[in-house]
């Protein structure tokens, strides 16, 4: 098979073999593939191979969609093997969101959908140079354009930062994200985020440009799991308190009496409507109609959108953001469908939050899936992977779980059933308990532990109490670090790797996925609970709508995202067939059935009490 296929190394992996198989099945059939495939398996490697091998004979495009850049670089890094293994000529276009991309000063600042309303009209007003200088009469590469353009077309395999640089150092500089675009057109693997094909507008404007019909696409998604929570967080809107405020702020100082006084009145109407709640009942359900029928008592609706929208449009012609513009956006939205949707009204401490909230991702994923040649989703915690195919609204699609290629007596992997961060347990008694039991696990690990927890607030919680239990050094991860901070914190504490230090961490934060620990740099991993999500109107609103399409909501609106979410802490631990560790999921429920279930079976999972026994006799072994 490896003489069949442009495989970027010499030798295929135990169990690889049987993941490149299943892809290059799925591909020649049309179908999709939903593959629950472990670290360790070569899953970049694993699908490109196959991918690639197929879209050169048959005229396809492989679009690679990952939402990390790091894996921008990995995929990139894999296929120039390809091309220097095989003397393959291939060209891909490396494209990242196109704020990230722009040259125009100050836009890092600005929020997506701000920066989009920014670029179009500078683009439309003609006031962009760096477009300007891209096309003549704008529609036609310049000539420095084309020059660029064949330059990178000859190396084939760029990433966006060459891209930007050369785009940056032309003697007219260039719009770097038109060039990746025109690269796009030629291209045999475009790297890309999620949004470039699940968001309809962007996918239905970039493949129209670049020239691709969706029939002739290979998709490969990478790190799938984050897919569903990523398209839900993408077509959600809000309008808060805060942001009305600033909006009204902006008009005040513009000059805009009347958009000040229309912001107001929405204002008033949102004050008005939020009478009905108090402490016990901080949220509650709101119909499009009702919001809409309160602000007609002082405006008309469709007119005070178009008002906020021309008033909006005025203001990033000259200063890039406007929040009456995102205002008039918001707006605009709230109109749309009922179906998959809730529409909310929730108070806070300090602020006011009216939400349009997605529930049902597969509105934007099931035409996609089910329209593409091939489709291969992959992930090391897929798992179930028939909820993701349930989720994402596949048709023709092939479920496969992989073993983990790492020898089992590499890891240990136990529940300790001692304590419980349910909210009715929790204590000033619990905490300690659960401080005492960390403690004890890290002071017998010869290495670094990651703790991981539900929240900052129990971290804190327990924290108090590890101060002066843990014999090592601790780590804290803080809520508002920068990129900076957090790199600086995990290198610091990488060097402890000999003398062993702790890190406490939030299990939906920063380290609880995207941080890469391989060899003797971190011994263990500890779970702390389950990070499952405040059972609010919301949460209760997807599992109900969960529960009436697919009679499962507990699991799919709660549990199982949840508990892919410590799946995934647990992940940190062993990155390589050579790593030895421990895993420790120390709660209660863990041991439950109804939790105990939703485990992997390649896990192997002890219930013991007697976890320090358990790791001293692994590391003696």
């Amino acid at each position: 098979m490896k003489d069949e296929i442009l495989f970027p190394h010499d030798e295929i992996r135990d169990i690889q073999d049987t993941l490149i198989e299943d892809i290059q099945h799925c591909i020649e059939n049309k179908k999709s593939l939903v593959a629950h495939a472990p670290t360790g398996l070569g899953k970049t490697a694993a699908s490109l191979a196959p991918a690639l091998t197929y879209a050169l004979k048959n005229k396809k495009t492989i679009f690679f969609l990952t939402s990390r850049h790091t894996q921008h670089q990995i995929a990139i890094d894999t296929l120039k093997k390809i091309k220097e293994k095989h003397g393959t000529d291939i060209v891909i276009s490396d494209i990242i969101g196109k704020k990230h991309m722009c040259l125009q000063s100050g836009v890092e600042t600005l929020y997506s959908n701000q920066f989009f309303e920014y670029c179009k009209s500078l683009r439309e007003d003609g006031k962009c140079e760096f477009y300007n200088n891209t096309y003549t009469n704008g529609t036609k590469l310049s000539v420095r354009s084309k020059k660029v353009l064949n330059d990178l077309l000859i190396r084939g395999t760029c990433t966006t930062k060459e891209i930007i640089q050369a785009s940056e150092e032309s003697p007219e500089k260039l719009c770097p994200y038109e060039i990746a675009q025109q690269m796009a057109k030629s291209a045999n693997v475009i790297i890309a985020d999620y949004y470039y094909l699940f968001n309809p507008s962007i996918r239905n404007n970039f493949l129209n440009k670049i020239g691709k019909d969706i029939e002739d696409i290979i998709i490969i998604v990478d790190e799938a799991h984050n897919l569903p929570e990523r398209i839900r967080e993408l077509m959600t809107v809000r309008i808060t308190k805060k942001g009305l405020d600033a909006a009204e702020k902006e008009a005040n100082k513009l000059g805009y009496e009347e958009t000040s006084d229309m912001i107001k009145n929405i204002k008033n109407a949102i004050l008005d409507l939020t009478e009905q709640l108090d402490q016990r009942n901080p949220d509650m359900l709101i119909s499009k109609q009702a919001f809409m029928k309160k602000i007609e008592q002082y405006n008309n609706y469709d007119k005070m959108v178009d008002d906020l929208a021309f008033i909006g449009k005025e203001i990033r012609e000259e200063k890039q953001r406007s929040y009456i513009a995102a205002l008039a956006e918001a707006l605009e939205i709230w109109k749309g469908e009922d179906l998959g949707f809730v529409r909310y009204l929730r108070k806070e401490e300090d602020n006011i939050l009216l939400c349009y909230r997605c529930l049902d991702p597969s509105i934007y994923t099931a035409d996609v899936v089910n329209a593409a040649h091939s489709v291969i989703m992959m992930s090391g915690t897929l798992n179930p992977t028939y909820m993701y195919r349930d989720l994402l609204g596949f048709k023709n699609v092939i479920e496969k779980d992989y073993e983990s290629p790492f020898p089992e007596e590499n890891r240990l992997c136990m529940v300790v059933p001692e304590t419980s961060t349910k909210f009715t347990a929790r204590s000033e008694q619990q905490y300690r308990r659960i401080a005492e039991i960390c403690a004890n696990i890290g002071n017998n690990i010869p290495g670094n532990v990651a703790f991981f927890f539900p929240s900052y607030y129990l971290l804190g919680q327990v924290e108090k109490f590890m101060k002066t239990l843990y014999e090592k050094t601790l780590f804290t991860e803080q809520s508002r670090s920068t990129n900076e901070e957090k790199h600086n914190m995990i290198e610091r504490f990488k060097s402890y790797k000999d003398k062993g230090a702790g890190l406490l961490a939030v299990a939906t934060g920063s380290y609880g996925e995207g941080i890469d620990l391989p060899g003797d740099l971190l011994k263990a991993v500890v779970i702390i609970g389950l990070p499952l999500q405040k059972p609010d109107l919301e949460t209760q609103e997807l599992i109900n709508y969960y529960d009436k399409k697919f009679q499962k909501g507990w699991d799919y609106g709660y549990l199982f995202p949840a508990f892919n979410k410590t799946l995934q802490n647990a992940g940190r631990c062993i990155r390589s067939k050579n790593d030895r560790g421990v895993i420790v999921f120390l709660d209660e429920r863990y041991a439950w059935k109804n939790y105990f279930r939703c485990f992997p079976k390649d896990m192997h999972i002890k219930i013991t009490r007697d976890f320090n026994i358990e790791i001293v006799e692994f590391f003696q072994q």
